[in-house]
């Protein structure tokens, strides 16, 4: 397995960066899930196609990172249908999830997609890396969180203005799931038991989707209906 790199909790010095660690904690932990972001196109199992950034090149690198808090599924997707996966960072435990090296404009055109919106321009990061968190809007991933930096290079993702106990939880469906787990494990530093109970015990997951239900997801290699 690979080593876990740790986050250095401090800010990085620079607020204007060219590159950025996009730490994905959903369904982009896999790259040809992310791929649609960056290239264009719809995934297996979603119901929408992306138009793809303006620089379609994938990450330079991508790499396993756990941030403190929390994972939870809320709000129901129309593009997978079942809760999204959300991240609160003041909540207790930890988060399994992926860093991707993306240029600082890529990083913008994948929250403009997360939002259904086509990019249109860089976001100014200087906030997000001053005080570790900005919120640009109150949509569902327009609040930004900086969780420090890796190679001096800052780790930066984007989940809701609300906290994990302000809305309803809701269980996510199972290509989504099975992109999720998938994603985790591909990134080398968890085993597929570790992926399944992780990914079982997270609100809004926990009681609809078993540890069992996960790993037998990962091995069907299919997106079909959630296992008993």
């Amino acid at each position: 397995m690979k080593a876990l790199p740790s986050i250095d909790p401090t800010l990085p010095p620079d607020r204007y960066p060219e590159r950025v660690w996009y730490t994905s904690y959903g369904s982009n932990t896999h790259l040809d899930r992310l791929a649609a972001y960056l290239k264009g196109g719809r995934p297996p199992g979603a119901g929408r196609e992306y138009p793809g950034c303006r620089d379609p090149a994938m990450p330079a690198r991508s790499i396993p990172v756990e941030l403190t808090g929390a994972m939870y599924f809320a709000t129901e997707s129309a593009v997978w249908g079942g809760g999204r996966a959300f991240y609160d960072p003041d909540a207790d435990g930890r988060v399994l999830a992926r860093a991707h090296l993306v240029t600082s404009g890529q990083f913008a055109d994948i929250a403009a997609q997360e939002m259904y919106r086509l990019p249109a321009g860089d976001l100014d990061l200087a906030e997000v890396l001053t005080r570790g968190r900005a919120v640009l809007g109150d949509g569902r991933y327009e609040t930004l969180v900086c969780a420090g930096q890796v190679d001096g290079l800052p780790v930066l993702t984007f989940t809701a203005p609300w906290g994990m106990n302000d809305v309803p939880w809701l269980a996510p469906s199972a290509p989504y799931i099975r992109f999720l787990a998938a994603g985790l494990l591909s990134a080398g530093a968890w085993d597929t038991d570790a992926v399944a109970s992780y990914v079982a015990s997270c609100p809004g997951a926990d009681g609809h989707w078993s540890p069992r239900a996960v790993t037998a997801l990962l091995g069907s290699g299919t997106d079909g209906n959630r296992p008993p």
